[in-house]
């Protein structure tokens, strides 16, 4: 196991840097903040953190509108802020992750002010440009992930540029190759400065069918899904010249040794598998997989999903699993706390490497926000909808004192409402908390090669049950999940290692919302 990447084995947890720790007064989180708090990461027994993006920005997108990728936004604090973080995480034995925005800047990053300017600008195909279509209007039919047009009018030089997301966020031409050279120059700032690695933005929109069709048509839309499904991407995402970007970053990457790639990447499992690459061109360490978010809470169908996830690997790509993020409703609001903590023992014992997200340790579900403090665009995009990402964004809290401990002023978003004593001090001394229990999970974990690296075979299980066994050397361990608040008889004995409920799990059967693992 010594050989392996220590990502194989590890466990990355995302930190939401606007809601983690405010350090300075201002309502909102830092890096300073961060750093305040990594003795709490290190502890949860994690081993790397990657951090929603900390560049410059005008926060249209809060972050992922980035207007200098070399640079730390000031909100956040500076380089020396930045490096002195780098070095508290490896002094404590993490690794750090960024989050790298390749696909779209801000239309504020000197780049695009240059590329608007005229069309003879020498940056004017830094991004993508287009006349109007032969009787006016955008160029084709492709929506905007935000809803609305991909396209944006610019009345200066009578032109039309893409963005995938808001106007604010222009696309860049990554089939230019300036592009590509200085976006590595990008990554070569980073990495020279020490990062671990990075996770790649929206990886498979990088790249552009260069004949700009109209995409089809999705025969199954309905006004209940986003404007965006009215068409499906096939022309303005996913193509095949993206791979070869993607095998350039990671031939990057591996030249400095121990970095880890991670592509954000929502597709089904043959085309997502591809993002792999080959072993000789290896690209993306790990595609993210997003199918826990993205898939009923059913124990059939989750079964079913972690199968078809696990043969559409190629046999040198390693899995991995998120179960919640900046961009998703929290677990513990989609399927209730007493689920939860069987999500967090399905998310910690699968094969793969999990992601965790901040504060669903704590178990935080569903937060309300008033209409007046929403901040989200894709909520005032959309409303109608509902899919303001602000509920998975409020802030961490850390105990009873003013703002949960967050800030000494109203923080940026809500708390949770039941921060009182859903928090992190509270949890601590309850040995029957949700953040006992992912300690555990954790513990057990490490301590078991089988759950951190050894195979997967699932099991045929009673309705409403999930198994599989989970073997390495000699080792084997049996891990049983029941996704219904009913007791159901499995017939399975064996030594209960660790139960999400209190009290000694019970040979041959499962409580209701319980999970076990089994030696």
């Amino acid at each position: 196991m010594t050989d392996r990447p220590w990502w194989e084995a590890g466990i990355i947890y995302q930190i939401y840097p606007r809601s983690f720790q405010d350090s300075d007064g201002d309502g909102v989180g830092d890096l300073a903040g961060i750093e305040r708090r990594l003795d709490y990461v290190a502890a949860l027994g994690v081993d790397a953190v990657w951090l929603s993006p900390v560049f410059p920005s005008p926060m249209a997108d809060f972050g992922y509108d980035v207007s200098d990728y070399c640079e730390i936004e000031p909100m956040f604090g500076d380089l020396a802020a930045f490096d002195r973080l780098l070095a508290a995480v490896h002094g404590r034995g993490l690794k750090l992750i960024l989050d790298f925005v390749p696909n779209h800047s801000s239309d504020q990053h000197p780049w695009f002010i240059e590329s608007r300017s005229s069309r003879e600008n020498p940056r004017r195909d830094w991004y993508i440009w287009r006349d109007a279509a032969s009787g006016g209007g955008p160029p084709n039919n492709w929506i905007s992930d935000f809803g609305g047009s991909a396209w944006e009018w610019d009345e200066t030089t009578g032109q039309y540029y893409l963005h995938a997301f808001l106007k604010e966020q222009p696309d860049l031409n990554w089939r230019n190759p300036e592009v590509r050279a200085a976006m590595t120059d990008v990554l070569r700032f980073w990495l020279d400065r020490g990062v671990d690695g990075f996770r790649i933005d929206v990886l498979w929109h990088i790249v552009k069918d260069a004949a700009f069709p109209d995409n089809p048509l999705n025969p199954d839309w309905t006004p209940a899904r986003t404007e965006r499904d009215k068409v499906l991407q096939l022309h303005s995402t996913d193509q095949p010249e993206a791979h070869a970007i993607s095998a350039d970053m990671r031939a990057l990457a591996d030249s400095y040794g121990g970095k880890v790639l991670i592509g954000e990447i929502f597709l089904p499992n043959e085309r997502h598998a591809r993002w792999y690459g080959t072993p000789d061109r290896p690209q993306v360490h790990l595609p993210f997989n997003f199918q826990l978010i993205e898939t009923r809470w059913d124990a059939a169908e989750l079964r079913r999903v972690i199968g078809e996830y696990e043969a559409s690997l190629p046999a040198f790509g390693w899995p991995n699993w998120v179960m919640g993020s900046h961009d998703a409703p929290r677990i513990a609001a989609r399927i209730g706390e007493a689920q939860a903590r069987v999500a967090a023992m399905l998310m910690l014992t699968l094969r793969g490497t999990p992601t965790l997200y901040q504060g669903d340790e704590l178990g935080i579900g569903q937060v309300d926000i008033p209409p007046d403090r929403m901040r989200d665009p894709q909520h005032f995009r959309q409303p109608a909808l509902n899919i303001g990402r602000d509920r998975s964004r409020t802030p961490m809290p850390w105990n009873t004192s003013t703002f949960a401990g967050f800030s000494s002023v109203e923080p940026w978003l809500p708390l949770n409402g039941d921060w009182p004593t859903r928090n992190v001090a509270a949890q601590t001394d309850d040995p029957r908390s949700m953040l006992a229990l992912y300690h555990r999970l954790i513990r057990l974990r490490r301590a078991e090669p089988a759950l951190s690296s050894g195979s997967l075979k699932l099991l045929d299980t009673p309705p409403g049950v999930i198994g599989y066994e989970r073997a390495h050397g000699g080792g084997q361990l049996t891990v049983l999940l029941n996704l219904t608040s009913q007791d159901v008889t499995t017939g399975w004995r064996g030594t209960p290692l660790l139960s999400t409920l209190d009290g000694e799990a019970e040979q041959g059967m499962l409580r209701g919302n319980e999970g076990v693992v089994f030696a």
